[in-house]
């Protein structure tokens, strides 16, 4: 399965969440609310979750390989850097 789109659907500036992405692959399956969050080392991908009865949040969907999982991730991160740039130097750009 590849990914054929990623939309980084919102930027954080405060806080550890860094981005809201949303993932096509093979231009049949979206998965939305992939979190882009700053760890304490490096940013990671934290896929969508919810809190089940226990109150212990548990993934929806998730890679199944540990080598999908870093091309996930990989492809993700790339994606949101060249946003993250692409934002940072029109915020840099003065109004004509």
């Amino acid at each position: 399965m590849d990914i054929t789109d990623i939309k980084i659907r919102k930027l954080i500036a405060e806080g550890r969440l860094r981005a809201i992405v949303s993932v096509t692959m093979d231009d049949m399956l979206a998965v939305h609310d992939i979190k882009v969050v700053q760890g304490d080392e490096r940013l990671f991908v934290a896929m969508p979750s919810r809190k089940d009865e226990n109150g212990v949040f548990r993934d929806i969907v998730h890679p199944i390989s540990p080598k999908s999982r870093a091309d996930i991730e990989n492809q993700i991160l790339d994606a949101y850097s060249r946003h993250a740039a692409l934002a940072e130097a029109e915020n840099q750009t003065p109004a004509s």
